[in-house]
């Protein structure tokens, strides 16, 4: 199993913080944002991870995360997007690094509480298909929306005005070999570009998509106050996390 790292795109909706670097190169408390997904994967038993970036800072993920040995890999690979064509184009990107294995791919932008190695064993159990994680929000309209019912996903949606469920999908994607074939056949949509959703849509159809539900938060940190929520969230945690007792020295 292999992991993809989106982290591509202008960030404009982050303007004027994104003018001069890259979305994901932003801090999310103590660390830049891309530290986040990569640690996600690493914690799920992943060492073998690929990003997708783009844009005139590109040459910055490098300088920052070099090989991966912070995060205890041996190797970190690269890939480089020309313009925004949709997270489906940037996945795209990933097929040669794939190899024919399983990938589960993340966005640059998205945090998470839970721990999603449990959700990556039973993908690694499904005979084929893709796997998503849900999660319950009361802004549906902002994401990808699931209608559930009875154990399945019956229809997803992208931003529509009315939800017919609280359900986000977020940005964690798990998915067999055949997503490059899926994305081959994708026509831009009306935004001119290759829509995840309807990757995820085209697993529905042939009854190869699982879900998960995440029962701790989860945020994506791509509008100002959802990057402010993002670092509340992690500071938050990091408080409750116990530290090592300082060694003070007696005058």
């Amino acid at each position: 199993m292999k992991g993809v790292v989106l982290a591509g795109g202008l960030g404009s909706r982050l303007e004027p913080l994104t003018r001069i670097t890259n979305k994901h190169l932003l801090p999310i408390y103590n660390r830049p944002m891309i530290y986040y997904p990569i640690q996600t994967l690493v914690d799920a038993g992943i060492t073998e991870i690929m990003i997708v970036t783009g844009g005139n800072n590109a040459g910055d993920f490098l300088r920052l995360l070099g090989n991966g040995e912070e995060f205890g890999l041996k190797h970190l690979n690269y890939t480089y997007q020309r313009g925004e064509g949709g997270i489906a184009a940037a996945l795209r990107l990933a097929e040669h690094f794939s190899e024919g294995d399983r990938v589960v791919v993340m966005l640059g932008d998205n945090l998470l509480e839970d721990n999603i190695r449990p959700f990556v064993e039973r993908f690694a159990q499904q005979p084929k298909g893709a796997r998503i994680l849900l999660k319950e929000v009361e802004d549906p309209e902002r994401f990808g929306v699931a209608e559930v019912r009875d154990g399945r996903v019956l229809s997803i949606e992208e931003k529509p005005r009315q939800p017919k469920s609280s359900f986000a999908v977020t940005g964690i994607y798990m998915y067999d070999p055949r997503v490059f074939e899926i994305i081959r056949t994708l026509r831009p949509s009306g935004r001119g570009e290759l829509e995840i959703t309807d990757v995820n849509n085209a697993y529905l159809r042939t009854g190869d998509l699982a879900y998960d539900v995440l029962s701790g938060w989860w945020t994506d940190a791509g509008l100002p106050e959802t990057l402010y929520r993002a670092t509340t969230l992690v500071r938050e945690r990091e408080a409750k996390r116990p530290h090592p007792a300082r060694h003070v020295v007696s005058a």
